[in-house]
């Protein structure tokens, strides 16, 4: 691991991605949309990636899921180009430089999805591949498949199927890319392993020379993989898509829990996207809709997400953010949790009440997050100061009520309700 890499993502990312309200249909003049809503409302809190989701080469997308054999646009290599229809400044060539530009004019970052493997088009066609005397039959894998997006074959590092990889990350590189966001990573469904081909973009994105994050997809079963994902990627997924449902949010504890230990700088386990404000426009799941999540379970899912310092990307249309979820997304002293902390960790789970702690560097402070992940009455969770290796005098702060709650001796109880957390600051009294 080098600085170099490190460096990509020293803190986890924190940015806008499509995929929860426009699902695979997005278009230009949205994306511009919530590039102006962050530069303008939360930039100055450390939001800055403007991520494009899945399909945006495609032409007559659906919503609700996939179309089989669908229209691709390419180029005469075989790599994938925006759809001029609904990304009008792709036109003539120019790809995603335009909007990125245009992202990047807002002081903001610019990703894109991508799909594991080669386009079955363009195997069918046998296109040549950039750089390199292949061929796109030469290097294709036609038995390792997606089994929830037909647009791709895998691709056979064996048999030079690097060449495809470095192509289209110059591509990527030279219209801006600042992030990708490689899905079908995992080996899920057929086709085994896929270490290959993480392997193979990642080689291609250190080559460019450009820094671009790499986001793996859509879940890694468990950490057996971790020191070979860290070594190749700055964000991978811990669990499937995650949507706006209670049921959901509770499985992510154990996960966070079982990834804490590989959680530092350059290096990010992803719990997903964050589905609050207005998802469901033309999602994959769901009507268009307000967060399903109540405000509790929202405070929950913002503060579990902090506190175990996961990437926090944010799938609402923006534009559209009431001022509960404008509020969750600039407050600053939670974001800091997220963006500052370390040695994040579950310090118990008893039942319905679960805590977790981290320290803030260059200091004695500590920060404890409190959960009731039970359905019914409210729970007393006790946390003694001794437990957070701190002295019998401290001073809590709730970070976000935005205000402190005096000297408490030994120990702190908090009363959680339902579904609901607290995120405080201790600070040691003398």
């Amino acid at each position: 691991m080098t600085d170099a890499q490190t460096l990509l993502a020293p803190t986890p990312p924190m940015g806008w991605n499509s995929w929860d309200c426009f699902g695979t249909t997005i278009k230009e003049d949205e994306v511009r949309a919530n590039a102006d809503y962050m530069a303008a409302h939360l930039k100055s809190h450390g939001w800055q990636y403007i991520v494009v989701d899945i399909q945006w080469s495609e032409q007559n997308p659906k919503t609700h899921g996939y179309r089989p054999n669908a229209n691709l646009a390419m180029d005469q290599f075989g790599r994938l180009i925006p759809a001029p229809n609904r990304f009008p400044s792709s036109a003539n060539g120019h790809g995603f430089q335009p909007l990125a530009d245009y992202v990047h004019g807002k002081g903001l970052k610019f990703g894109i999805h991508i799909m594991r493997g080669i386009p079955r088009k363009a195997v069918d066609a046998d296109l040549p591949i950039a750089g390199s005397p292949l061929k796109a039959a030469d290097i294709a894998n036609k038995a390792s498949l997606c089994p929830w997006n037909s647009d791709m074959y895998g691709v056979d590092v064996t048999k030079g199927g690097q060449a495809y990889y470095d192509s289209i990350v110059q591509l990527y590189s030279s219209w801006g890319v600042d992030f990708i966001k490689a899905d079908d990573m995992f080996g899920f469904g057929e086709g085994g392993d896929h270490s290959s081909e993480i392997d193979a973009v990642g080689k291609s994105i250190k080559k460019i020379g450009r820094p671009i994050v790499l986001s793996l997809s859509p879940g890694v079963r468990d950490d057996s993989k971790a020191e070979f994902l860290e070594t190749h990627a700055q964000m991978w997924r811990i669990s499937n898509d995650f949507w706006d449902r209670w049921v959901d949010l509770k499985k992510q504890f154990l996960l966070f829990n079982s990834w804490d230990k590989w959680v530092r700088p350059g290096h990010w386990p992803d719990g997903d996207m964050l589905p609050l404000g207005h998802i469901g426009i033309r999602a994959e799941r769901g009507d268009p809709r307000m967060s399903l999540l109540t405000h509790d379970e929202q405070i929950t899912l913002m503060t579990l997400w902090s506190i175990a310092r996961s990437p926090l990307m944010f799938g609402g249309n923006l534009p559209d953010n009431d001022d509960f979820t404008l509020s969750l997304m600039t407050n600053d002293e939670v974001l800091a949790v997220d963006q500052k902390s370390t040695a994040s960790r579950q310090l118990f789970a008893k039942g319905n009440q679960v805590a977790w702690m981290a320290e803030m560097p260059g200091s004695k402070v500590k920060v404890v997050a409190v959960f009731n992940t039970g359905d019914a009455g409210p729970e007393q969770v006790r946390v003694s100061w001794g437990e957070l290796g701190l002295p019998a005098e401290c001073v809590v702060r709730d970070l976000w009520a935005h205000k402190d709650m005096g000297m408490k001796q030994n120990s702190k109880v908090f009363e959680v309700k339902p579904h609901a957390a607290g995120l405080y600051r201790v600070t040691p009294g003398k």
